[in-house]
């Protein structure tokens, strides 16, 4: 998998003398490698239990629809709206420590899992499950922006290219994971789960013998006013607003995309091939993507680019809308809905993480990174129930799509102006 990641980049962007033909997954420090590669691995093993998990909920178990809502939202909830959690102690104790300690809480919630017969014991392994990212994943994420900002200083080139590297090897992941997961599911929903925890159980092996014990340059902050430093940095919160936005967009992959794939084809069977297309995408074009806005764009203007590439995406649907296309035809603009969708998500998701550094204060990279998914996943939480009720009301069939256009349209008067040096309130 590493050559794979160093064959798709070959050109270079940002400063500093270098070859044109240099890659850049050979230049990065063993350190930068195993945590990209742990990217890779996590979402593997995640993809290859989660996607199937409602399914098995609903005939295998029984539960009713709510029911099964529920549980899903438990699990996003203990996920994305603790990360703030996970940050606070990555600051305090550490990267190896956090990241050893999220593993073994997911190993434990999968083989809970998949024995789990009960509705108490589902919902207590999808929280564990849940937890175990909000402390690994912000350890992973905060770690990765730091490296990259020493990166871009050496002279190697902009930061956002090996941030763009571990978006493309999660997304690699959540590609392989489904396929992985429904090899598996011909055994059995238990043996998914197992599979999943066996995956964790080699990333905590290899973090243990190659993870170091102190990273140099990481300092570690105890200051108790750290939550109270990042709800007053304006700024900080303005980028979490236009990320919140963008993952409110994102989020109509599953909300307003069935609903028109439906309308469309009479069936949500396509949606799998306009996801594999998105994750292909990713994949495939995220390098040469971050690489084309580096020498154009700076950090603003790459993440506005990609808002408005979002909100385009949009606009296209609600376009087409009027003329009631159905059957191929139908899938047209959704597929192109997709495609722009993708390509903002490109530009915006790597920009993000790599602003994050500038605007943390000193030793607090691993709570800004929490605190950048906890409050935009807030907003998502409490937007995608008036988006819900938008697609269910009787206005003309463009008019929602249209308003879902607005919102990540205007959402760039909301990015704070020009990265700037590291940031205070």
């Amino acid at each position: 998998m590493p050559d794979v990641f160093s064959r798709l980049l070959t050109k270079r962007s940002g400063t500093g003398p270098r070859p044109p033909q240099e890659r850049v997954w050979k230049h990065l420090s063993p350190l930068l490698r195993l945590l990209i590669l742990t990217q890779l691995a996590f979402n593997i093993g995640f993809f290859a239990v989660l996607p199937f998990l409602a399914d098995h909920l609903g005939t295998a178990i029984g539960m009713a629809g709510w029911t099964v809502g529920f549980v899903l939202g438990l699990r996003t909830f203990s996920q994305q709206g603790l990360f703030v959690v996970g940050g606070r102690l990555v600051d305090r104790h550490g990267v190896r420590p956090v990241i050893l300690a999220g593993c073994v809480l997911r190993i434990a919630g999968f083989v809970w899992l998949g024995f789990a017969e009960e509705t108490w014991a589902v919902i207590g392994a999808v929280l564990l499950i849940g937890f175990a990212a909000a402390l690994f994943s912000p350890a992973v994420e905060s770690e990765v922006a730091r490296q990259a900002v020493g990166w871009e200083e050496k002279g190697n080139g902009s930061r956002t290219r090996v941030l763009a590297l571990f978006s493309a090897a999660g997304q690699a992941g959540a590609f392989v994971g489904p396929l992985l997961g429904g090899l598996l599911l011909a055994v059995d929903f238990r043996t998914a789960c197992l599979a999943g925890a066996g995956v964790f159980v080699l990333v905590l092996a290899g973090h243990a013998r190659l993870m170091p014990r102190h990273i140099p340059g990481r300092t570690r902050s105890r200051d108790r006013g750290a939550v109270r430093e990042v709800l007053r940095h304006r700024r900080f919160l303005a980028l979490c607003c236009a990320y919140g936005a963008y993952l409110l967009a994102y989020n109509q992959l599953y909300l307003a995309l069935p609903d028109e794939v439906e309308r469309a084809t009479g069936s949500q069977a396509p949606l799998s091939w306009l996801f594999a297309l998105s994750s292909l995408l990713v994949v495939f074009a995220q390098l040469p993507v971050t690489g084309w806005a580096g020498d154009r764009l700076d950090l603003r203007r790459s993440i506005a680019a990609g808002l408005l590439l979002v909100a385009a995406g949009f606009a296209v649907v609600a376009a087409a809308r009027p003329a009631g296309w159905t059957g191929l035809a139908g899938l047209l603009p959704a597929a192109g809905f997709v495609v722009l969708l993708t390509l903002g998500q490109m530009l915006i998701v790597p920009t993000a993480r790599a602003w994050v550094p500038d605007l943390a204060g000193e030793g607090r990279i691993g709570l800004y990174t929490g605190a950048l998914s906890s409050v935009s996943g807030l907003i998502v939480l409490i937007g995608s129930s008036a988006t819900g009720s938008l697609l269910d009301t009787g206005l003309p069939p463009a008019v929602p799509w249209l308003v879902l256009a607005a919102v990540p349209a205007l959402a760039v008067a909301l990015l704070p102006r020009g990265p700037g040096p590291a940031a205070r309130p």
